[in-house]
């Protein structure tokens, strides 16, 4: 015969992330509506990305631009190395020269820094969802500035499934609780408040290290639900 143990539990998800910016900037676009189911990386909102856009074309032609510079002291240099031993280049010259295309290189490897962080600030300028969730009311409208410190950020994203489920048991039934856990997988129900509605069901995971002694009770675990 199966032993039931009831208790009050609590609905808690297991991921509730809020979208915020990491730049700031005007929304020119919203692509989700409130209550609406989206996924990981759907986007939710485009700002507008015009301003690091010019920053990634202004960094890849810096690049261009010292690139060919690097081009040409690496051929300047190629043509007084054969010449150095014939003492028609002086040895500092080369030297100089040497330096030039180390510092050219240099030069070039900093400017595809730039690039890639150009692009990262591009790619801030779509918001997307983290986690598989449920979309909340929206925080900003179209047409609005944006910013990072903003406390409401854009939308909050709740994970609904799986799901848990928090409730609490008197702390005479941990010993029972535990050697079944032992034992195997222990199902839990998950009612109505009436006790007349299964809702869902899952399997119970954990139990709390502490027990409530104001009240005798304990957090008798969380219980998934797909």
């Amino acid at each position: 015969m199966p032993i039931y143990l009831g208790g009050i539990g609590t609905v808690q998800a297991y991921n509730t992330v809020t979208v915020h910016s990491q730049i700031t900037g005007p929304i020119t676009q919203i692509v989700f509506t409130e209550g609406q189911l989206v996924h990981t990386g759907d986007l939710v909102a485009q700002i507008d990305p015009r301003p690091n856009q010019a920053q990634v074309d202004q960094a890849i032609a810096n690049k261009a631009r010292d690139q060919a510079q690097l081009a040409s002291a690496q051929q300047i240099l190629e043509q007084n190395l054969p010449l150095l031993p014939k003492g028609f280049v002086a040895q500092q010259t080369v030297e100089t020269e040497k330096d030039q295309v180390a510092q050219a290189a240099a030069t070039v490897q900093a400017d595809e820094a730039q690039i890639e962080s150009a692009r990262v600030q591009l790619s801030y300028t779509r918001l997307s969802s983290p986690i598989d969730g449920v979309t909340g009311i929206r925080g900003i409208d179209i047409g609005n500035i944006i910013h990072p410190i903003d406390p409401n950020g854009l939308v909050v994203v709740t994970q609904l499934q799986p799901i848990s489920v928090i409730f609490t048991l008197p702390e005479t039934d941990l010993p029972r609780i535990q050697e079944a856990m032992a034992k195997g997988t222990l199902t839990v129900l998950a009612d109505s408040q009436d006790n007349k509605i299964l809702l869902d069901k899952g399997t119970l995971t954990v139990l709390d290290n502490q027990i409530v002694q104001t009240r005798g009770t304990y957090f008798a675990g969380i219980k998934r639900a797909s």
